[in-house]
């Protein structure tokens, strides 16, 4: 395992998965639940991974032992999550390395070995606060790298009320990571998306 102790991984677990039917963390591909898939990935990049959810006892007999479930929060005033953006600055608030892998719980595809290339990339950050791979729509802000000096301006973002990574990031250096495999980065988010997983297994 490579162990980066300037690194920690968070995974975000508090979506609702409306448009699954289902609870995305805990479906099985190939036995193993889709969460305890992504945090067995983080764990070969750092010993140090952090789970964020609003339900914790839920997924606590799935998680790697190693793993440490963070009770995600709701913002006052409100009882529903409130989106991967403010799950991502409530666990970030603990977490005490340099750098954070932010990794989304509905990434069946996600390769350790192109993550562990990537880790190799910070040294090289200059003053990026992320380094993320890109898409047509935009940044892919739920697999990559945040430097936890991130929080300041996260903070800002979420009281002036956005909620949405792409306009944050917008306003930030971001560096782009390269990806051979595109499929690395497909999330299972509905029925049809399973299926056509559950095809390729």
């Amino acid at each position: 395992m490579m162990s980066t102790p300037s690194l920690a991984a968070i995974v975000l677990a508090g979506g609702q998965s409306t448009r699954m039917g289902q609870d995305k963390a805990l479906i099985d591909i190939e036995g193993i639940p889709l969460l305890r898939r992504v945090c067995n990935v983080a764990l070969q990049c750092t010993p140090i991974v952090y789970v964020i959810t609003f339900r914790p006892e839920h997924y606590r007999a799935i998680v790697p032992s190693t793993c440490h479930l963070l009770q995600e929060q709701a913002l006052q005033g409100k009882t529903t999550p409130h989106g991967p953006l403010v799950g991502f600055a409530q666990a970030l608030e603990i977490v005490q390395t340099d750098w954070v892998l932010l990794l989304a719980c509905d990434l069946p595809r996600l390769s350790g070995e192109t993550l562990q290339a990537w880790v190799k990339e910070l040294e090289q950050a200059g003053n990026a606060i992320a380094l993320l791979p890109k898409a047509s729509k935009g940044w892919e802000p739920l697999c990559g790298f945040y430097r936890t000096s991130c929080l300041a301006s996260l903070r800002a973002a979420i009281e002036r009320g956005d909620r949405s990574f792409q306009r944050w990031l917008s306003q930030e250096s971001v560096k782009e990571l390269l990806l051979d495999d595109a499929q690395m980065l497909f999330n299972c988010n509905t029925p049809d998306d399973l299926e056509r997983e559950r095809r390729e297994e």
